[in-house]
């Protein structure tokens, strides 16, 4: 017998579970489909366990390098790569239980099973058709018959033409998460955010790293200075970077227990040898099974298009997160959920200005954004003033151990808006908050410079950069 609800969502990951929940609490009937387990994969194969595997390798690498530099004597340091995996599991399991605590809290129905949209026939005359849920247990298919229709289907690594994922030998992050055992070498090819993630943590775990990226340089939608303080750090801990390479998926090769890969670098073609290869050039919308072929959904270049409301061309169809495109963030994810839930209630809603989200990489040393680059604002037609303070002349950062990097603030000479801030060094993904905040509430430098930042803090950064955009900074 098929069941009715307001809100049936197609996916139970970050962007799918946190619309439930404001669903929920506006009134309205809500199930969802989750084909793997609930919080998709923030919380099983990304931001959660990757993190997690991140300060397992900062621990260790501190401890081994740099515990003598606190007066710490330690003795030999080794590593148990069993209990690394041991605690990310853990903590992925303590917040997958929480989402499911959320879920009967709500009173919201989860269907384990995959959902497949059929579209309005003489059976469901609801605009919103019918939604076939094939069950995981192998039970019948539930029917299901929505009012309104969220997509949250996500997104999963996306890999070259030709370039296999064979889990052995070339991995995708999916397949590294789940290493019973560290390789003494890696390749990792692409150098944007995961990829220099993953070269941060390998690198720290005593693995010898190789960054292979296509673009002139790392991360190369962040910030020039930033990029190339990146770049230098980490090839100062020993991580070797080959730019401007164009990878020839043609020439893989693997043997007994390495892989073997060539590369285009300025005409010239360099073979790369490694126990391992981590694939990282981005992710792909998952489009494919849920029936959009039944609908009238518009999708370009692989991504569902969608209004500002994220409703398709279908009205009552909504997507949200990793499926259209765009910043493929999970707290993005999240808010585009709560945004199409308070349109569909009937709210008024503000729509997302992606301009002010924060952005984060959570290597060692830390980067983060918010806004446009120097450079982008310079060919936006922007005259540009920009301040720039080091963590090398904060006390706390001293203090803490880690005093590289820095904090840049770009604004517009004309207007004193903040265009952007961009940061590396000690904890900036937390820090990037505030500045954050400041763009939302349009603030300037002098209201930034004239909050007063508690010392000693990591905090204290941002008043000195902020005073510096004017020429006014005092420990320089």
């Amino acid at each position: 017998m098929a069941k009715d609800y307001d809100v049936v969502i197609i996916g139970g990951g970050t962007g799918g579970y946190v619309a439930a929940i404001r669903s929920a609490q506006l009134g309205l009937t809500t199930a969802i489909i989750e084909k793997g387990n609930l919080g998709g994969t923030c919380l099983h194969k990304g931001c959660i366990p990757s993190k997690a595997l991140l300060r397992s390798a900062e621990v260790y690498a501190t401890t081994k390098n740099h515990a003598a530099d606190f007066g710490v004597n330690t003795g030999e340091v080794t590593l148990d790569f069993s209990r690394v995996q041991a605690r990310k599991e853990s903590i992925v399991n303590q917040l997958h239980q929480g989402v499911q605590g959320l879920m009967k809290k709500g009173k919201i129905d989860v269907y384990e099973g995959t959902g497949r949209m059929l579209g309005p026939s003489i059976f469901s005359p609801s605009p919103g058709g019918t939604i076939s849920v094939e069950m995981n247990s192998g039970d019948e298919n539930e029917m299901l018959i929505p009012k309104n229709v969220v997509i949250a289907t996500g997104s999963r690594p996306r890999t070259l033409p030709g370039l296999t994922i064979d889990g052995e030998f070339v991995m995708s992050s999916d397949e590294a998460l789940a290493m019973t055992e560290l390789p003494k070498s890696i390749l990792i090819v692409g150098g944007g955010v995961i990829g220099i993630e993953w070269a941060s943590m390998l690198n720290d775990f005593g693995v010898e790293v190789t960054v292979v990226e296509y673009a002139d340089r790392i991360i190369p939608t962040e910030d020039k200075d930033v990029s190339k303080e990146m770049q230098k750090l980490l090839a100062k801990k020993g991580i070797t970077f080959v730019t401007s390479a164009k990878v020839l998926p043609e020439t893989l090769e693997t043997k007994e227990k390495e892989v073997q890969i060539s590369a285009e670098i300025n005409g010239e073609t360099k073979t790369f040898v490694a126990q391992k290869m981590l694939v990282s050039v981005g992710r792909q919308a998952n489009v494919e099974g849920i029936g959009i072929e039944n609908t009238d959904i518009v999708v370009e270049k692989g991504f569902i298009q969608v209004s500002e409301t994220f409703q398709t061309k279908e009205s009552h169809i909504y997507a949200i997160g990793d499926v259209i495109g765009g910043l493929q963030l999970a707290h993005v994810a999240s808010h585009e959920g709560i945004t199409a839930m308070e349109h569909i209630a009937g709210k008024e809603i503000t729509p997302i200005d992606y301009a002010l989200v924060s952005r984060c990489i959570y290597s060692n040393p830390e980067a983060s954004s918010v806004g446009i680059t120097e450079q982008q604002a310079k060919e936006q037609g922007f005259d540009v003033k920009v301040g720039k303070f080091s963590f090398k002349a904060i006390g706390k950062a001293l203090v803490y151990g880690e005093s590289d990097g820095f904090v840049k603030i770009v604004a517009d000479k004309a207007t004193n808006d903040i265009l952007g801030v961009h940061m590396i060094g000690p904890h900036v993904t937390d820090l990037i908050s505030e500045a954050g905040l400041a763009m939302v509430l349009d603030a300037t430098p002098w209201e930034i410079a004239h909050t007063i930042h508690p010392h000693p803090t990591l905090s204290e950064v941002m008043g000195e950069a902020a005073l510096a955009v004017d020429g006014k900074v005092i420990h320089n």
